[in-house]
């Protein structure tokens, strides 16, 4: 597969926006939809844009009707919904600050009082910064990785517990940096270790149950976390040093919670997938 080059550029938010990036990430599915989640109802957390975008659109091809949780990106967001709703589906969008815990039990409830149901959870939604000077690191924006990448994963799946029948599934988003670090993404690497313990954990609780849990770790994909993370020489030709040369693209990734969503994992609880362009990591 051959991808543009990418030039610099930086974003001085977090969460970055997608409609600003150059080039625009690949969401678009490859494949016709034959169904695999039709009837379903999925809430995708960070849904407005790169991964997230890219699961709603194909989740949306697939037969399901989808609800994105996000921060305040609203044009990312309705470009969303316009995408899904050109697959045949609907989305409802939902803004707010997913670490606290009241907004997250507002998220679903906004989910049941539109579609009365709820059968696949994403715990996608994230913020990510470098922190390079570990030292010095102020305690707010610990706090504020926590309750963005710890808190809101825990108090979403809480919130949804009393929905999600037997054959939900729950899909957190980790990060290739919990398995090999990053010296300059400590905190953020801390939380994505994280999220899959949260999910190895609540594979085997819930697993009496019939839902499964697991999780999707991927590598240097082209989202705006990039530019919103780095500085703009350290964009340029992002993910070149991979196996593959390459940064991945949303689109690549989507597939990869589409299988755990759907009855195509029905086997899986409790693992991991690594799109990551062929770099080696421990399970």
């Amino acid at each position: 597969m051959n991808t543009p080059e990418i030039p610099a550029q930086s974003q001085d938010s977090m969460p970055a926006d997608e409609y600003k990036m150059d080039p625009a990430p690949d969401y678009a599915p490859r494949h016709p939809g034959v169904g695999k989640l039709r009837d379903k109802v999925a809430l995708i957390t960070g849904g407005d844009s790169g991964i997230g975008r890219a699961i709603s659109v194909l989740f949306a091809r697939e037969g399901a009707k989808i609800a994105i949780a996000y921060l305040e990106e609203d044009r990312d967001a309705k470009e969303t919904q316009r995408l899904v709703e050109e697959e045949g589906g609907t989305c409802l969008l939902i803004s707010g600050d997913l670490g606290t815990k009241d907004h997250c039990e507002a998220t679903v409830k906004a989910v049941i009082d539109e579609y009365g149901q709820l059968d696949v959870l994403i715990n996608n939604g994230a913020q990510q910064w470098l922190d390079e000077d570990f030292a010095d690191l102020a305690e707010d924006k610990i706090d504020r990785m926590i309750a963005s990448n710890i808190k809101a994963y825990m108090f979403t799946t809480q919130a949804a517990l009393p929905y999600l029948k037997k054959g939900a599934a729950i899909i957190n988003t980790s990060s290739i940096n919990a398995f090999a670090g990053k010296g300059s993404l400590i905190t953020y690497s801390m939380t994505r270790g994280a999220s899959l313990a949260f999910s190895r954990s609540l594979a085997g609780n819930l697993a009496d149950k019939g839902i499964r849990v697991n999780s999707v770790a991927p590598g240097p994909i082209w989202t705006p976390f990039i530019p919103g993370t780095l500085p703009a020489d350290k964009v340029e030709n992002f993910g070149t040093d991979t196996p593959l040369g390459r940064a991945g693209q949303p689109w690549e990734v989507a597939t990869a919670y589409l299988f755990l969503a759907s009855s195509d994992g029905s086997y899986y609880t409790g693992q991991t997938l690594h799109p990551n362009g062929g770099k080696v990591v421990g399970a």
